[in-house]
């Protein structure tokens, strides 16, 4: 029988791999009804509506990133700004970042990223997470709390119920 911290690594494993096996291009893209929807992992609508996974990305960011990334991914003096940094990051590279951390000491700087992999409250949402801070890199959506959004859909509250019952 598995201890309680045995089964949390295993669920760990399997959600990072399955998080690696959706990699695919286009695996994150919100339909939007546009040519180039297959490219964004967000949704916003011409009224400002943003679509959940964006809203929810927000509320993520600012209960586990906003301390040291600032207020909409800007930065701060303790992190870089996300929003200037994912115009260059790929998902895999954000994704990687944010599981294993990253350290960039020298005489000059001293940035440290802890590994958040474990941290359910970070990779249950990694996803949405990531397309807020898209759409923000991307100027799609602007500072602050989105003023509308889409209703919560039952399968991301199916998701957020297995995710977080490991």
């Amino acid at each position: 029988m598995l201890s309680n911290g045995s089964r949390y690594l295993q669920f760990i494993a399997v959600a990072t791999m399955a998080t690696l096996i959706s990699l695919t291009p286009g695996a994150h893209a919100q339909d939007s009804g546009t040519a180039d929807a297959a490219e964004k992992p967000y949704r916003i609508d011409p009224d400002g509506t943003t679509d959940w996974a964006t809203f929810n990305g927000f509320r993520r960011y600012n209960g586990n990133c906003l301390a040291c990334h600032g207020p909409d991914g800007a930065g701060s003096s303790f992190g870089p700004a996300l929003m200037e940094s994912l115009k260059r990051l790929s998902y895999e590279q954000f994704f990687e970042t944010v599981v294993n951390g990253k350290s960039d000491v020298n005489t000059a700087t001293t940035l440290k990223m802890p590994a958040l992999g474990t941290d359910r409250n970070v990779m249950c949402y990694i996803d949405d997470i990531y397309a807020y801070l898209k759409a923000r890199s991307d100027g799609a959506l602007g500072g602050g709390r989105p003023a509308k959004h889409d209703a919560k859909p039952p399968e991301a509250a199916e998701a957020e119920a297995a995710c977080m019952a490991n």
